[in-house]
């Protein structure tokens, strides 16, 4: 009874996202399983399918580009800082000092410190392995919900996700690991949030210069679906309507040819 309350759910959210948003890839179900649950069938393992360790951003490109469902576990993962954001791998000094964003992204060590200090993070026994399916093939109850898009659809869904509430979403970036805002970042908050494409996501997951992506709890998908339709029938719409009831103003030849044809006898 649950797998087909949550179906059903996951049917009416993916038909309202490409309703009202029109997407040009899959929006996304993630989860973060609990170290009892069992892995559902037809999941691709990076490790172990491909012989092969990718980064989470790699995952996400290849879920919501090829439709697969993927699971990355420690053992899957080759970004060290998803590593550690995940809690996979322990928070070593030489990372923690800013080591990494010395020089690269940050004038000094003692910087850096401060963005690593920022990147959200699992605890060792909040990790967990990461699911990720489109959302008509997840075989599993999601916590998030990611879509990418254009900042115009990303708009378009901030406005859905703040329908029943007013108010503000309030999120915040780093150029870097956004696959711990999408899926930590989001989980720990329980809030939408708007995701800026790290550079790491555009290098590896090759992520488009016009994409940014927006996340939702999945606790949310009957407000946000409410939202978007209503929203919609309210006037806020994707494609973005454009204004055309005005008069052009020509260049002067042209205007000069419209005065002929007015004051022709």
């Amino acid at each position: 009874m649950q797998q087909t309350a949550h179906t059903q759910k996951l049917s009416e959210l993916e038909t309202a996202i490409h309703t009202y948003v029109r997407p040009d890839t899959f929006p996304l179900t993630i989860r973060v399983m609990k170290k009892e649950e069992i892995l559902p069938d037809r999941v691709k393992r990076p490790a172990k399918d491909f012989g092969k360790t990718f980064s989470i951003c790699q995952g996400v490109t290849m879920a919501r580009r090829y439709g697969w469902a993927l699971a990355m576990g420690g053992e899957d993962l080759s970004c060290p800082i998803a590593k550690i954001a995940f809690g996979f791998e322990e928070e070593l000094d030489y990372y923690t000092k800013g080591s990494l964003t010395d020089g690269m992204y940050t004038k000094t060590c003692d910087i850096g410190a401060l963005t690593e200090a920022a990147v959200p993070k699992f605890t060792r026994e909040e990790a967990g392995t990461v699911l990720m399916a489109p959302l008509g093939r997840a075989a599993f109850e999601p916590e998030v919900i990611a879509v990418y898009g254009n900042s115009a659809q990303v708009m378009r869904m901030v406005a859905g996700a703040l329908f029943h509430t007013g108010g503000e979403i309030t999120s915040t970036f780093t150029a870097r690991a956004d696959c711990a805002d999408i899926v930590i970042k989001t989980i720990k908050t329980d809030k939408p949030q708007v995701i800026l494409p790290c550079y790491g996501d555009r290098v590896f997951g090759q992520t488009h210069d016009h994409e940014m992506a927006f996340t939702i709890p999945f606790s949310m998908a009957d407000e946000f679906i409410e939202g978007l339709k209503q929203t919609h029938k309210g006037g806020v719409r994707y494609p973005v309507p454009t204004y055309l009831q005005y008069e052009a103003k020509y260049p002067d030849t042209y205007e000069k040819l419209n005065d002929m044809f007015e004051n022709k006898l």
